[in-house]
């Protein structure tokens, strides 16, 4: 049961609030830095216990149940904390970068409840190459605003120092940027998903 793919992909779990510990203090840089470092090796786990599990024929039903909810705990901690310490707040419209991090949330609770009805009907429903590309493009995000915190530090709190250091935050735009990016794609895909369970239901 414990094969190597679902030790590496528990040990993603496991590490959430370790993760969500280094990210807790806002001006801490060393700590988004090692929190960097962290979330760095949580995604190449992710990618390596998938790939281990297929190339070895370990492909196993806790595997299956526990990938999708280590990925889903990690970016939901992630977004949560970054939200509480102000790291989702940045230029033109302040605090309103949230809402990018809310879509994104709803949607996995959504696609999960979709999922868990459409299973109980016997129907599977494969990951599309844009849900790949929204996949990576929110990874790619989360890292960036942590990465920003260990180069800039902390975002400006108020709108107006936002807008006038936003060069001196380029990271940190970067990361809010991708979330946008990852938000619109988490819309289109979730209705793709929502699409395909409307079929099966009365």
């Amino acid at each position: 049961m414990l094969t190597l793919p679902n030790i590496l992909t528990l040990s993603r779990i496991v590490a959430v609030p370790l993760l969500a510990a280094l990210l807790w203090w806002p001006e801490w840089n060393l700590g988004y830095a090692l929190a960097f470092v962290l979330y760095s090796l949580m995604g190449i786990t992710d990618y390596f216990d998938g790939y281990l599990a297929r190339s070895s024929g370990a492909v196993s039903r806790l595997g299956i149940f526990l990938d999708p909810i280590a990925d889903k705990i990690m970016v939901a901690a992630v977004i949560l904390v970054l939200t509480a310490q102000g790291y989702l707040r940045g230029p033109y419209v302040g605090d309103l970068h949230v809402i990018a991090g809310l879509i994104i949330l709803m949607r996995e609770i959504a696609v999960s409840g979709l999922r868990e009805f459409l299973a109980g009907l016997q129907v599977s429903v494969p990951v599309t190459k844009l849900a790949k590309w929204k996949t990576t493009l929110q990874i790619l995000a989360l890292g960036a605003l942590i990465f920003g915190g260990a180069v800039h530090g902390p975002p400006p709190q108020s709108l107006a120092e936002a807008n006038m250091h936003i060069m001196d935050q380029w990271i940190h735009l970067v990361g809010l940027v991708s979330l946008w990016g990852a938000a619109v794609l988490t819309v289109i895909t979730g209705w793709d998903y929502l699409r395909v369970g409307l079929k099966h239901m009365d």
